[in-house]
């Protein structure tokens, strides 16, 4: 008999367990973080077409958990003014967010942890891409690790964050860049994520698996 209650109740304990990853809750008040406003210059995008943040006009970029992409978009639009609370890097452009909010509609967007179920998809098709452009600023992953450039044009260059470093001269602002890869245009922007870039289309180096006959990943 105690050894079935003893088994209940680790069963008991699983299932609660389970239930309070399967149904997060936002642990936090984001009015308790600091408050950053301005005005968004165009959506920060993944290199297969996830909306993860926005960036802003001066530069700042405002990251968000990529599966509240549809949100953002519903809420958010380019030129609006907005107010972001989140954590702040030190140093870098990078703002770690937790709420934006669209002051010009009052719609919000609040990262309340995991969703209970898949997020809904923006299905920006991946392609083949060459660009070329100004760099206009390093980007930086939520973490602050450098992993792209932000080009004149508002193409969003990523690289892999094992080669970053070594290609930090390449992504620096006022750099001229070429790259290629596989990536996404559309309403949102352009963003690729770079198998080769170079100063100039003669002069590409690989920093990425190579194109497989004119397939994508």
């Amino acid at each position: 008999m105690k050894r079935s209650l003893v088994l209940a109740g680790a069963a008991w304990f699983t299932a609660m367990a389970v239930t309070a990853v399967a149904r997060p809750v936002a642990t936090f008040d984001p009015r308790q973080l600091p408050e950053t406003q301005g005005e968004v210059a165009q959506y920060s995008l993944t290199p297969r077409g996830d909306v993860d943040g926005i960036i802003l006009q001066d530069g700042l970029q405002v990251h968000l958990p990529p599966h509240l992409g549809a949100h953002i978009v519903a809420a958010v639009k380019p030129g609006d003014p907005v107010v972001v609370r989140g954590l702040k890097a030190q140093v870098l452009p990078l703002i770690q967010a937790a709420s934006i909010t669209d002051t010009r509609t009052g719609q919000t967007v609040v990262d309340s942890g995991p969703p209970e179920s898949p997020p809904r998809r923006l299905m920006m098709a991946l392609q083949w891409l060459t660009v070329q452009g100004q760099v206009k600023e390093p980007l930086y992953g939520p973490r602050g690790d450098l992993n792209g450039a932000l080009l004149d044009d508002g193409t969003q260059v990523h690289v892999p964050p094992n080669q970053a470093s070594s290609l930090e001269q390449d992504l620096q602002a006022g750099r001229t860049l070429v790259a290629q890869g596989y990536g996404v245009t559309g309403t949102y922007g352009r963003a690729l994520d770079a198998q080769q870039i170079g100063e100039s289309a003669t002069q590409l180096i690989q920093v990425g698996p190579p194109r497989r006959n004119g397939h994508g990943w």
